[in-house]
């Protein structure tokens, strides 16, 4: 009869241990060591011990029933060993269906549930060391795309200063030009001035340099010949005669050919004398001297167009180059890469700006002022950027009309606080 007794207490003891432990996770097992009562969680009641776990719900908030679907608000803990442990509804206890994967919460119904934890376990390890592994990946391409980025932010940058300087160089030519401009214009104006007044005596006065040398440089080529000298310059004296090779020669110094350097130690100086030789007078044609005026004003102002157009292109590729600069391209330039890229998505709204959350601000995009939806505004789009090895887009929806969200994967959204932080999990 003892030994019976004793039986029935090691029995009784088991069961209320089975009782106590069952549904609960390891931090709250300090409040159900065994005692004479037990106190609620929340505590608005203190009960009998031995009234934990008897299928009876006596706390408001489900505490006494961790192991039972008494209670309505009652939890069941599935410890799951080598997979995630986690909660179900105490509801679910017992039902006949299977909700922990090792089988903890039909320990008293016909179901036939087999652990699974293992296997699970090995799933989920696997797919975490794939993230690990893409994570790795992604973070050693992101910092390559950052040296990338770093380096073609400098060229950008070199790129920058050199148009400014160019700017700066064609604003002097500029200047320069408009000069030479309407002087040529002025010396044109007095030219035909003094040919309405019938004053030759200004024709002289109102020759220059440069309108004689182009006069006289008939196919353009900013050199002065044998050949052009005596077509268009003659004798003072005996206008009738041409002038020979050697006399041609004499007047260019020497040579045969002399660029406007040269022209003006030779055949300026002779031709500003008017002693000796002058510019052939073309009949029928119009005054030499007003010919070559004319010509000099139209060589400026194409000179000047030239200067004035090289300065517009200048200026229009320093304000593209200010724009992109100007862009957020992520604190260590890591979106810079993406700049001119295109992705096979065609789409027409306007960038507006990063819209990530504050500890992770680029990991939203968001664009704006698309074109108008029918019955609607404009049509927008917010792209979420994850971590992967490959810069792709990978999906694109519309949960509400002409407002789109797109899954963009590239290197430069691995974060390394992931890396630090890694993946908990009770495996």
């Amino acid at each position: 009869m003892r030994f019976q007794v004793i039986v029935a207490a090691v029995f009784w003891s088991g069961f209320v241990e089975s009782r106590k432990v069952r549904g609960i996770s390891s931090s709250y097992k300090r409040f159900y060591k065994e005692r004479k009562s037990f106190l609620c969680i929340d505590g608005s009641k203190i009960i009998p011990f031995e009234q934990v776990n008897d299928d009876y719900c006596d706390c408001e908030d489900g505490s006494d029933e961790p192991g039972t679907s008494a209670c309505p608000r009652g939890r069941f803990y599935c410890t799951n060993l080598g997979f995630r442990p986690h909660y179900i509804p105490s509801s679910r206890v017992n039902d006949g269906i299977c909700d922990c994967c090792d089988a903890s919460d039909e320990y008293n119904s016909p179901a036939h549930c087999q652990n699974t934890c293992w296997n699970l376990g090995q799933k989920e390890r696997a797919y975490v060391e794939g993230q690990m592994r893409t994570l790795d990946e992604g973070l050693r391409l992101k910092q390559q795309l950052i040296e990338e980025g770093v380096l073609l932010w400098r060229e950008k940058q070199a790129q920058l200063r050199e148009l400014q300087q160019v700017a700066e160089d064609l604003q002097i030519k500029l200047e320069e030009h408009r000069r030479r401009k309407h002087e040529a214009e002025r010396l044109k104006e007095q030219t035909l001035k003094a040919l309405e007044a019938g004053d030759s005596g200004l024709r002289h006065q109102n020759r220059t340099e440069t309108s004689i040398f182009q006069l006289l440089d008939s196919n353009k080529d900013g050199s002065i010949t044998v050949d052009e000298v005596k077509t268009k310059v003659v004798l003072v004296h005996d206008e009738e005669r041409l002038l020979s090779e050697d006399e041609a020669l004499g007047l260019l110094g020497g040579g045969h050919q002399i660029d406007l350097t040269k022209f003006r130690r030779t055949l300026w100086d002779v031709l500003t004398r008017g002693d000796s030789v002058k510019i052939k007078d073309t009949p029928g044609s119009d005054d030499p001297h007003l010919e070559a005026a004319d010509k000099a004003a139209e060589w400026e102002a194409t000179n000047l167009k030239k200067v004035e157009e090289a300065y517009e292109t200048v200026n229009m590729e320093i304000s593209d180059l200010r724009k992109k600069l100007a862009i957020d391209y992520g604190t260590d330039w890591e979106f810079l890469f993406l700049n001119s890229q295109c992705y096979k998505l065609k789409v027409y709204e306007t960038w507006g700006m990063w819209a990530g959350t504050p500890k992770n601000q680029y990991s939203q995009m968001v664009y704006e002022n698309g074109e108008p939806c029918w019955q609607g505004g404009s049509r927008t789009t917010t792209v979420t950027l994850t971590c992967g090895t490959e810069t792709a887009l990978r999906s694109v929806k519309e949960p509400s009309k002409c407002q789109y969200i797109m899954d963009f994967q590239t290197p430069v959204a691995c974060q390394p606080v992931l890396k630090q932080r890694g993946i908990h999990s009770e495996l």
